[in-house]
């Protein structure tokens, strides 16, 4: 074959994420029809290993759709919000306003809560919206990416159900990382995906719905064909997929997730990624003018977003990544519309360490001790 020139870098951005070889290598097991029984042989246990990894159990169906988190986060907005009726969209960052973005452009009637980059969800403020606006449904993220903030979930979904309302939770960058916490917030749809904490690629978005997201959907009208729950539903009793999946990401998921839970097993890699988040914390605090830009109590486990010191420019950081690329790994710079606006505020940016997935501890450490003297000094 051809030489082609693409590094072999390894990821410590947002998604996608690094893949260890063991899943590379799974690539190339057999393909499969879709519909023969081979199919079952990889989706049904596939399903109830998210179930293990979710923490729920028989009052919860696992969808997977052909796409991203994005796409399972615009199938609940399409088949739970029906016409008239009012979606509030709980925003803390750029993925949470790309959930308003999806109830706006589906012709939704949508309201939007938004709080200060780097601030969580303040349960006071949601509750006088929720008053205010008396949605029927709610969106909220579980873990920004933008931001590096996570949500207290459970109490905002209970805050949301008290209110009478659906309660819709984007868990993409966390679910595989740490608790998802669906069963105890009481969430309708939980949306997720395979390109982050699970180590996969990208390609699948997963969503867990319940009966009263079931029973919901049958009233909304034009919910489409792959956005729509129930048709998926039919599909997903049978460990099937509604459309064509990919084959190969199937193959590589049903090790993996095996892998997750029968040989690192859920507790151990919730308390890897627990553990790096706190090493990045113990680099951060090393790092003179530097400083963790979550809000204290809700620092993700999955990724960190770090502020640099006055007179460092995204410019600098941008091309900090050149730098890093040359020792073999993939910085992030930070999100770019989030930096954008924090230089045009003349506020200090940002940039990102992913920590999640497969990436180890060991791993985190080489990488902090090459970025460590590679960074812009105060």
């Amino acid at each position: 074959m051809k030489d082609i020139p693409f590094a072999d870098l390894t990821l410590f951005i947002t998604g996608p994420t690094f893949i260890r070889p063991q899943i590379r290598q799974a690539g190339l097991l057999p393909e499969f029809g879709h519909r023969d029984t081979e199919n079952n042989l990889r989706f049904k246990p596939i399903m109830a290993n998210l179930k293990k990894l979710a923490g729920v159990g028989d009052d919860h169906q696992v969808i997977i759709f052909n796409g991203s988190g994005s796409t399972a986060m615009e199938a609940s907005i399409r088949s739970l919000v029906a016409d008239g009726e009012t979606v509030l969209n709980v925003s803390v960052g750029a993925f949470g306003d790309l959930y308003h973005k999806m109830a706006v452009v589906n012709g939704k009637k949508a309201a939007q809560l938004k709080f200060e980059p780097g601030r969580a969800m303040d349960l006071a403020a949601l509750e006088a919206a929720l008053g205010e606006h008396k949605p029927a449904v709610v969106t909220i993220t579980h873990n920004e990416t933008s931001t590096g903030v996570t949500n207290d979930i459970v109490a905002a979904c209970r805050a949301i159900r008290k209110s009478g309302a659906l309660a819709l939770v984007d868990g993409v960058s966390l679910f595989g990382g740490a608790p998802a916490m669906i069963a105890e917030s009481g969430c309708a749809m939980y949306s997720t995906s395979t390109q982050k904490s699970l180590g996969l690629p990208a390609g699948f978005g997963i969503a867990f719905v319940t009966a009263e997201a079931v029973d919901k959907a049958g009233k909304v009208q034009n919910r489409g064909h792959s956005s729509d729950i129930l048709g998926q539903l039919g599909r997903a009793g049978k460990f099937q997929t509604l459309t064509t999946p990919n084959c190969t990401l199937a193959n590589q998921m049903f090790v993996q997730l095996d892998y997750i839970v029968n040989e690192e097993g859920i507790a151990n890699r919730f308390a890897r990624h627990e553990k790096m988040r706190g090493m990045v914390a113990d680099f951060v605090s090393g790092l003179p003018g530097y400083e963790l830009f979550a809000q204290e109590g809700h620092r993700s486990a999955t990724l960190t977003t770090v502020r640099v010191p006055e007179g460092i420019s995204v410019k600098d950081l941008k091309a900090l990544k050149e730098v890093m690329r040359g020792k073999g790994y993939l910085y992030d710079p930070g999100y770019g519309k989030l930096n954008e606006q924090l230089e045009k505020d003349g506020q200090r940016p940002i940039f990102r360490i992913g920590h999640m997935g497969d990436i180890t501890p060991a791993m985190l450490e080489k990488y902090l001790a090459d970025l460590g003297p590679a960074l812009p000094k105060a």
